[in-house]
């Protein structure tokens, strides 16, 4: 979604009075209008809440260059994928594919993440069982190792990376889910599964933090 914040004249003309002469005082900015402060207050409001121009208490306004877009570039580069993770979905390696697809279907997920002794071995996702099932494979004797995807092929994040990497990394891998990983051991490629970002998680924060952009102003 395109934020696109269109000013009127008069809010444009209180931009170009404060790039020439900030800091400036709302009486100074009001006088150079030839208009009163209160009838300009809501112009300054609204410029001071999309970012455009920042005020100072006793000092005046600044004129920053920010828009709302800017502004929500600048909170999503800032929200690590740690505070938005949600909890993943784990099976052991040797769990057969039919109780893993159970477990799928009981969770509402479109991939499983599956670990031997705690530790990140792969994924398993709707279009491997697809495939499984296009094979012939006996769901109830195989075993969830012999379809998945492993390590090292599969798409991971850290929880201190940054949610815009995320939401790229899953575009660029065109995968629905991945798993957040805990390094144990990164000369062994040892990871532990603590959370799971999804293209479900990035739309909600992207729209959340349109409607905070588009209530502020």
């Amino acid at each position: 979604m395109a934020i696109d914040i269109q000013f009127n004249e008069r809010q444009i003309r209180i931009i170009e009075i404060v790039k020439e002469n900030q800091p400036i005082t709302g009486e100074a900015i009001a006088k150079e209008l030839g208009l009163t402060r209160s009838t300009i207050r809501a112009d300054l409001s609204i410029l001071t809440m999309s970012g455009i121009l920042d005020a100072r208490p006793k000092v005046g306004y600044f004129y920053t260059g920010k828009t709302g877009l800017t502004m929500v570039s600048d909170k999503i580069n800032s929200i690590l994928v740690d505070s938005v993770k949600s909890v993943p979905i784990v099976v052991e390696e040797s769990t057969s594919i039919y109780d893993a697809i159970v477990t799928m279907f009981l969770e509402n997920v479109g991939a499983i993440y599956v670990t031997n002794n705690s530790l990140l071995v792969g994924v398993i996702s709707r279009k491997d069982i697809i495939r499984a099932a296009m094979g012939g494979t006996d769901w109830q004797q195989v075993p969830v190792g012999v379809i998945m995807t492993r390590m090292p092929n599969v798409v991971c994040i850290k929880p201190n990376d940054n949610i815009l990497n995320a939401a790229m990394k899953l575009i660029q891998h065109e995968i629905e889910s991945m798993p957040v990983i805990e390094v144990i051991d990164e000369d062994k490629k040892e990871y532990k599964v603590i959370g799971r970002i999804t293209k479900t998680t990035i739309t909600r924060l992207f729209v959340e933090l349109g409607n905070e952009t588009w209530e502020g102003i």
